[in-house]
């Protein structure tokens, strides 16, 4: 299948997944085109399967920004004219949904072939922007003109009923790894050069891209309140809006010669392979693909028990989930992994053996081929 894949090239779970798709189904013999302002954050590498599309956006001082929109149309309308694109696959509906919604109307009404439409969900393309009165109209218009509609989680489809007039079938096919990639490789000098043994006995990670949603407050809070019983050692990695103020909200608690911030890092699975708690108090999480690249990894997680996250974490099992307020018991289950070795592998192990069985690229790729396949009327 020739297929034209559009997403965000920042650091994210939707620009992540995007792309990774895009590897997988390469690597199955399809032909792929990426379609973004930037090349994504995961393209390890263009190979004759994966082409990279720029979509260039001139400013004009007639407008207030730059027509991401419709220079994102007018690039679909171009890849798709020059390589018979079969279908083009949405990732996260603002604005890519209408974008593609408005280069399928350039191209049926110039006789061109015209591709299928898939819009993926991701979340705070639903759960914030798009339910936003503002946009909702216009963002559930263009999820019903899509030819088929998908969601990364139960809840996510859920909260996308409750949110929009949606009335498309919406299918789940969840996030996926690479998991002969995620897996752990605990280095100790990694481990030394983070978390020295002469100065600490734990070491907890962070990472996201720093936006208020992830709630560093909370990250801190529930680091302080850690702090209180163990030589423990925090890093935050990423970077975004939220980064200036964590800063200054560690030094307000005293907490700065304990806190790293290693900004956006290209390589994450070191770290996450020698931590001992992986935390992530966020407001929302549609899937929660950073708790499942730490599970993966053999970094227990502490999350809040919101969105999609306990449909990947069971709590007790392979993780600990709590009340996005409850920061108290998220120290708490943070305190007892530190304080328990037993309890840290036993958890991480069933954390890995639950992503293994339910998350790995190999199960969830070919839901999207055959999806594909469906929507084409062609048989796998």
């Amino acid at each position: 299948m020739k297929v034209g894949i559009v997403c965000y090239a920042s650091v994210g779970g939707s620009g992540i997944v995007a792309t990774e798709l895009a590897t997988s189904l390469a690597a199955r013999g399809h032909q792929v085109h990426l379609l973004s302002s930037d090349m994504p954050f995961r393209l390890r590498e263009q190979t004759p399967l994966v082409q990279f599309h720029r979509v260039e956006t001139p400013a004009y001082p007639l407008f207030r920004e730059p027509q991401y929109a419709l220079s994102l149309s007018n690039r679909i309308v171009q890849v798709a004219r020059a390589h018979r694109l079969d279908l083009v696959h949405a990732h996260y509906a603002v604005p890519h949904a209408a974008a593609a919604y408005l280069a399928r109307q350039i191209l049926a009404a110039g006789g061109a072939h015209v591709p299928k439409v898939i819009t993926t969900l991701h979340g705070t393309d639903i759960t914030l922007v798009g339910s936003d009165p503002s946009y909702s109209e216009t963002v559930a218009f263009c999820i019903d003109q899509s030819d088929g509609v998908t969601a990364v989680s139960q809840s996510l489809k859920a909260d996308t009923y409750r949110s929009l007039p949606v009335t498309s079938p919406i299918e789940v096919i969840p996030n996926f790894l690479d998991c002969a990639r995620w897996a752990p490789r605990p280095d100790p000098a990694v481990r030394a050069r983070y978390c020295p043994p002469d100065r600490y006995d734990g070491l907890l990670l962070h990472i996201s891209n720093f936006r208020p949603v992830k709630r560093l407050d909370a990250v801190l809070g529930v680091f302080q309140r850690v702090r209180a019983a163990h030589r423990a050692k925090l890093l935050l990695v990423g970077d975004g809006p939220e980064r200036a103020r964590v800063a200054q909200q560690a030094a307000e608690l005293d907490l700065t010669d304990h806190v790293e911030i290693l900004g956006e890092l290209d390589e994450i699975r070191a770290l996450l392979s020698v931590a001992d708690v992986f935390l992530l108090p966020s407001a929302q999480e549609s899937f929660g693909l950073a708790a499942a690249e730490a599970m993966a990894c053999g970094a227990p997680v502490v999350a809040s028990r919101v969105g999609g996250l306990p449909e990947v974490i069971d709590d007790g099992v392979t993780g600990f989930l709590h009340a996005p307020e409850d920061l108290d018991g998220m120290a708490g289950s943070a305190a007892a992994l530190l304080a328990d070795r037993a309890l840290r592998e036993r958890i991480a192990r069933a954390a890995r053996a639950s992503i293994a069985e339910r998350y790995c690229e190999e199960r969830i790729v070919p839901m999207y081929e055959a999806f594909y396949a469906r929507l084409l009327g062609v048989g796998r």
